[in-house]
């Protein structure tokens, strides 16, 4: 291990791993530095009952392993090899701990340089940062990347919270809750993952927490309630002893051999009430463990002081040349989208690359060239919007950047742009468009039942804004101001092919966009009312 590395990345678990790829690729000079013995070490304790929620789908009627991604929420992203996360499972939701055979070989087959055992003890910044490391060791880098996840349990301030068993350390063998009564604080999927391996033994069960739980297929975001957690709702509105309650723990006091508990709830007039538990399961989940920064190189803290607060680039909003990647860069779309999750922060991470590449090393950042055809930008638009995982899984938080230069007749197409970052890093063009897939989430949420939400008919072009499904939308800019966007008809496959409803009313939206008098008219204003 070297004294200096340009880049440092501290953590090899999938977002580690996956910037590492991109380093090796770049040829950049970096290492990683790994607490654990091994890859994805993570996953050889979590989740606790050892079973993946993130979608396994191997069969998917196309052969691309690009598209595939779509439907693929394990594998990283690799251009180079065929390392892909269903060879080693076939099943839907696979076992935890099918994720660290996968994650070694991938580290493997792309050469990626991995320091083991190597924990982290401090980290400071004077100019360079320097990292501190078990057995005296230590390091410096110009750039550091912290890929070390949420590691920490998240403990809300609650008096007698002491008393209550992590979901961390607390037991998993169902035979040891046979016929207590359980509180489970948390309404995520592990305080439900956890109440579902219960139901068969305890004798009651309780889940609570300030606020109703959401489900991920009304939310569209995969970290609200799975259905594959969500049985113990039938056990609580079809009155078989278990309960949900939206309010506020506010106590817990030893009482004898049980533990009293105190709510204060929310939806029942101010009430507050007093039940004795014989177990208290906190499942409140985690937070970035900030112990090893030191002052001067601290980053601010959001949500609860759970995440780092980012810029738009991923780089601490207060240390600069600091970055996050993985399930910490999801400050930015916390909970609306996939950055929490390897489906998501794969490209985020993609991205991140590319943005590094283009402030340290002055790469621009990668683009096609297209000829200024409305038929030509419409095609491509059409064919990413068919085939990209990005702007498939990060729904309006990555897009793709169509670009005309102030002196060129032909465009530049940017590809699994942040959305937030476009202003900023693109700024030297007058005039660009961006697309994005997204819901008609609007349309969704206002409607009583999500799954019967009225669909408009499958050629009503002129009624394409009011597209529920996931779609494709191009906005146009000029000098940073929006003035005006189209949206692509949604289809139930989805895929965006017929001529008469997809490609052609595309061409005719870009062609407008085309007209010299309107794109060579510095004032949005009038471009607006056009």
């Amino acid at each position: 291990m070297k004294k200096y590395y340009e880049y440092l990345v501290i953590g090899a678990g999938p977002a580690g791993l996956q910037l590492g790829y991109f380093l090796e690729r770049n040829k950049r000079d970096y290492c990683i530095v790994e607490s654990g013995p091994s890859v994805g070490t993570f996953f050889k304790r979590f989740p606790r009952h050892r079973t993946l929620i993130s979608a396994n789908k191997v069969y998917t009627g196309y052969d691309d392993k690009i598209r595939n991604l779509r439907w693929d929420w394990n594998s990283l992203i690799d251009y180079d090899h065929d390392v892909l996360f269903k060879e080693y499972s076939k099943e839907y939701f696979p076992p935890a701990d099918v994720m660290t055979d996968y994650l070694s070989d991938f580290a493997k087959v792309n050469k990626l340089n991995i320091e083991f055992n190597c924990k982290v003890t401090s980290v400071s910044k004077d100019g360079l940062f320097t990292v501190e490391l078990d057995g005296a060791k230590e390091v410096t880098c110009k750039v550091l990347v912290v890929a070390t996840g949420v590691s920490k349990p998240y403990v809300p301030n609650i008096p007698g919270i002491e008393l209550a068993e992590l979901y961390t350390e607390m037991s998993v063998d169902p035979n040891d809750f046979v016929d207590k009564k359980v509180l489970i604080v948390g309404k995520g999927n592990s305080a439900f993952e956890t109440a579902d391996n219960l139901i068969s033994t305890a004798s009651r069960i309780y889940v609570c927490s300030p606020t109703p739980i959401t489900l991920s297929w009304k939310s569209k975001f995969v970290g609200h309630l799975r259905a594959i957690n969500n049985n113990f709702i039938d056990t609580y509105q079809l009155k078989l002893q278990n309960v949900m309650l939206d309010a506020n723990l506010t106590k817990i006091e030893k009482s004898g051999d049980a533990l009293k508990t105190t709510f204060h709830y929310v939806h029942a007039d101010d009430e507050i009430e007093e039940m004795e538990f014989d177990k208290v399961l906190l499942c409140t989940g985690f937070q970035l463990d900030k112990s090893i920064f030191q002052q001067s190189a601290r980053p601010d803290l959001r949500l609860n002081n759970r995440f780092p607060a980012l810029k738009n680039n991923f780089e601490s909003k207060n240390v600069d040349d600091m970055y996050f990647a993985g399930t910490l860069m999801q400050e930015r779309d916390y909970r609306k989208k996939q950055s929490g999750f390897i489906h998501g922060f794969r490209h985020n991470i993609e991205s991140l690359s590319n943005f590094l590449e283009k402030k340290y090393h002055g790469v621009s950042w990668p683009s096609l060239a297209v000829k200024k055809s409305a038929e030509d930008i419409a095609k491509l638009v059409l064919e990413r919007s068919n085939m990209s995982p990005g702007l498939w899984q990060q729904t309006g938080f990555l897009c793709d950047v169509i670009a005309k230069k102030n002196d060129s007749e032909s465009f530049e197409y940017f590809v699994d742009v942040p959305t937030n970052l476009v202003e900023e890093e693109f700024s030297e063009f007058e005039f660009y468009h961006i697309v994005t897939l997204e819901f008609g989430l609007d349309i969704i949420y206002a409607s009583p039942d999500p799954l019967a939400v009225d669909r408009i008919h499958k050629d009503d072009v002129d009624g394409a804004h009011l597209s529920t499904g996931i779609h494709p939308i191009i906005r146009t800019f000029l000098r940073g101001n929006l003035v005006s966007e189209h949206h692509v008809l949604e289809d139930i496959i989805p895929e965006w092919t017929e001529d008469d409803v997809h490609f052609n009313p595309l061409v005719q939206y870009l062609n407008q966009k085309f007209d010299h008098k309107v794109v060579e008219n510095n004032d949005a204003e009038s471009i607006v009312a056009s």
